[in-house]
């Protein structure tokens, strides 16, 4: 296995993907010179411009294209640069994508991949730092998913080019210079968690780069004798709901933990699940619903820390 970064990783499986088939372009801003996270390094000189396309400033113009390209047999890779600047191009995501395959009877299909980082990006303020992967969640006809680790970037990117229906991939604008070790053979199944740290007390349940803090949160509760399970969901919908109730039903006690705006979370569909079947104690954790501030202290009054998840999880047992 090689060891690799967050950004590495995805360019890595892109390489992958596009050597393996040529119906794969990637379009969108700044690819180029790389992107501005280096998730496209080297793509540029190993496939030309016709495969790796550089596009005017207008995000509606790209996903426009891109579902145009989907629907005469290409498998586009759309770079939207971060998730806010992706709101330019809701209807071409949400009316378009999203829906063709249903509204002309299956005679078409959007198999794009729309990258759309998301996360509180360190003094880049409200316009920048936008954790929206609950609106797209609740969009038929979308696959969302959110990998944690360089090996998940890899192998879930591979993995959402083959799907065959639009995704909205979700990536951490501050997890790209993380390291990890990553098996390119390895393969991930949509809709499939991970366990990333075994429990029997109480179970936390989060994606994205929450899952580091979650882990972090775990450890600190592990010194004073509380075992957290930790589950890295990894794909928002369809989300592993067999993973999270086998793990409610061992713990009785379920910590959902997000780093988006709790009101309205996809924490709350996951709580909402569970408490209909009624096997478990829950609560949820997200941001204050407010915008992200640029001045660091601001920034970090809205910030779910492993410190917040630990003192949730407290509360929950009681403890």
């Amino acid at each position: 296995m090689a060891v690799m970064t967050y950004a590495a990783a995805a360019a890595s499986a892109l390489n992958d993907a596009m050597r393996a088939d040529p119906a794969i372009v990637a379009l969108g801003e700044d690819l180029g010179r790389g992107g501005i996270f280096g998730q496209y390094a080297g793509l540029l000189a190993a496939f030309g411009p016709e495969r790796v396309i550089d596009t005017p400033i207008s995000e509606a113009t790209i996903v426009g294209a891109a579902v145009g390209m989907a629907l005469t047999g290409l498998k586009p890779v759309v770079e939207m640069r971060v998730i806010d600047f992706a709101l330019c191009a809701m209807d071409e995501i949400v009316n378009q994508a999203a829906k063709n395959r249903f509204m002309f009877g299956g005679q078409g299909r959007v198999p794009a991949v729309i990258r759309m980082p998301i996360g509180v990006w360190t003094s880049s303020a409200a316009q920048h730092s936008q954790s929206l992967e609950s609106w797209f969640a609740h969009v038929p006809g979308l696959v969302v998913l959110a990998p944690a680790t360089p090996q998940d970037n890899h192998a879930l990117l591979k993995a959402a080019i083959a799907c065959g229906d639009p995704v909205a991939y979700f990536e951490h604008k501050e997890l790209w210079p993380l390291q990890g070790e990553v098996d390119a053979d390895q393969r991930t199944e949509i809709g499939k968690a991970a366990i990333r740290r075994v429990g029997s007390d109480i179970t936390i349940v989060s994606w994205s780069k929450a899952v580091h803090w979650s882990l972090e949160a775990a450890e600190a509760l592990a010194a004073e004798g509380i075992q957290a399970e930790m589950i890295d969901l990894r794909t928002i919908w369809p989300w592993d709901r067999d993973a999270v109730f086998a793990s409610a039903a061992k713990t009785g006690h379920v910590l959902i933990a997000h780093e988006a705006v709790q009101a309205a979370g996809f924490g709350a569909e996951i709580a909402a699940t569970l408490a209909e079947a009624g096997n478990a104690k829950l609560a949820r954790l997200g941001a204050k619903r407010a915008p992200v501030g640029y001045a660091p202290n601001l920034e970090a009054a809205v910030r779910v820390t492993p410190a917040v998840i630990a003192a949730k999880a407290r509360a929950l047992l009681g403890r």
